[in-house]
């Protein structure tokens, strides 16, 4: 279980939301913290990578590399 305080702008946006898309708070909540979750472990994950001085290679090598290239 977990509670927060959010700041009256938040909450007033979070209830907007609320009432125009028919979920819940616990729904947008649960949400935006498994994406920033997402984002943060991938973060990390890379930043990782680079400290053991992990091959890398550019997106647009990537691009070539799997056919997605023009």
């Amino acid at each position: 279980m977990l509670g927060i305080r959010l700041d009256k702008d938040l909450e007033s946006r979070l209830e907007f939301l609320c009432k125009q898309t028919g979920h819940t708070k616990s729904y947008f909540a649960k949400q935006a913290l498994r994406e920033f979750l997402d984002d943060r472990e991938d973060y990390l994950l890379g930043l990782a990578a680079l400290e053991r001085k992990e091959s890398t290679i550019s997106l647009e090598e990537l691009e070539k590399k799997l056919g997605l290239a023009d």
